[in-house]
């Protein structure tokens, strides 16, 4: 189990490396680069419309990867969404400049954004339930966990490599080309995920499968439509919060406060290893109380750190700003600790990488591709202080509480009854 956790976080902090590097870029330089004619607010606002694509991309790679995950196996998923989402992203540091060749520079960024979250759509599902249909029932939330603490290692690599490029390059070279190299590192690190997950074997609820379902889509949209409404409805707050947290408050306090580039990515970096470093101790707790009560908790304490969140941003100092963040992505991690877990006891084994990835996708449509933009507008119309930010993110959170309560407990029986005393 270990090793088979270690490398599904390996992938899947590698995949979100990928994913998590062009959101930096599009807050930091992507405007002004493809978009130059746009208004400096305007251009960042087209940046993170492409950073969008990406999220409404991710559903239909659940769709695709989901159909081959569920008819042919969890493990040649991991290999082929690893392929497309590595090969997109170092293609995107090889895509000139608006000055270089016009309008189709933005162009071959939409379609290549759209391919990174096509295959980061797969990712997901064929990682997640790899390891869970490995886990033994009583320890699911903890094994589960190990893929969550993927997108925190991916964005921390992705922003330290961006952060050291920024502190030792000037304003100038790395506008130029220095913002070009974590793309091309990605390269690197897919071939060396490819060679951690050359050895996993395939999962054995899978192959206890008799009877495959034709075509995994038609049977989830037939049978479990409100199941996959529901799960999307519930994970897009998570969304919501973490993307406001590392995509627009970077954009928000570099553009709007004046803070540096590198304070800004320190803060958020620091809230994140906390987060990530936190992520399987709330999942052993999931093993403990259930899955259902830390996701109601973490909703309820998303909707009452909204406000105090924005305000600490708006100071502009490194340590409230910090301070905000931490407390947003803390009852952020309470729900997405568990939803590894969560998601795949929730669907039926023969149709499971195609529900449980396009429910946690379809969030991330919902919760993830609109924020950055819509955060962006609410903070441009206010004052120092956008208050619009806080009541869209509170309103995100009562939408999800709301999900979450019609959602059932899935916590095994096994996972609580006590083991006999030795000795």
């Amino acid at each position: 189990m270990l090793r088979l956790a270690a490398a599904s976080l390996a992938g899947t902090a590698i995949e979100f490396y990928d994913f998590f590097v062009y959101g930096t870029a599009a807050a930091l330089v992507l405007g002004p680069l493809f978009f130059p004619t746009f208004s400096p607010v305007a251009g960042t606002l087209a940046a993170f419309a492409t950073f969008g694509v990406g999220f409404v991309a991710r559903p239909l790679g659940s769709v695709l990867f989901g159909h081959i995950g569920d008819r042919r196996g969890r493990r040649p998923v991991l290999v082929a969404s690893l392929l497309l989402t590595g090969a997109s992203t170092v293609a995107v540091g090889c895509v000139p400049s608006y000055g270089s060749i016009g309008v189709a520079a933005p162009a071959l960024l939409l379609l290549l954004r759209f391919l990174q979250g096509l295959g980061l759509g797969g990712e997901w599902g064929g990682a997640v339930l790899l390891v869970a249909e490995h886990a033994p029932a009583g320890r699911r939330g903890l094994w589960s966990s190990f893929p969550q603490i993927g997108p925190a290692v991916g964005f921390l690599l992705a922003n330290g490599v961006i952060l050291a490029l920024s502190a030792s390059l000037s304003d100038a070279q790395f506008a130029q080309w220095g913002w070009r190299v974590p793309f091309w590192a990605a390269g690197v690190l897919a071939l060396a995920g490819l060679w951690l997950r050359s050895s996993l074997t395939e999962s054995p609820r899978f192959l206890e499968i008799d009877d495959h379902a034709r075509v995994p889509l038609v049977e989830v949209a037939r049978e479990h439509w409100r199941l996959v409404l529901l799960t999307a409805g519930a994970l897009s707050v998570g969304y919501a919060v973490f993307y406001a947290v590392t995509t627009w408050s970077l954009a928000y306090g570099t553009e709007r406060l004046g803070v540096s580039r590198t304070v800004m990515l320190g803060c958020i970096m620091a809230a994140v290893a906390v987060k990530g470093s936190l992520t399987p101790l709330v999942a052993v707790l999931s093993d403990r109380y259930g899955r259902r009560p830390l996701c109601l908790l973490g909703c309820t304490a998303t909707a009452l750190w909204m406000f105090p969140m924005v305000a600490l941003l708006a100071t502009g100092s490194p340590l409230l700003m910090f301070l905000g963040m931490l407390g947003a992505l803390l009852a952020f991690i309470t729900m997405f600790a568990v939803i590894a877990a969560y998601l795949p006891e929730l669907y039926e084994p023969r149709v499971r990488c195609t529900g449980a990835a396009v429910g946690y996708n379809l969030g991330g449509v919902v919760g993830g591709a609109l924020t950055p933009i819509v955060a962006t507008t609410l903070a441009e119309r206010g004052g120092r202080v956008p208050w619009g930010v806080g009541a869209y993110l509170t309103g995100m959170a009562l939408l999800s509480l709301g999900c979450f309560a019609l959602l059932p407990e899935t916590r095994p029986v096994t996972a609580v009854v006590a083991e006999p005393a030795t000795g």
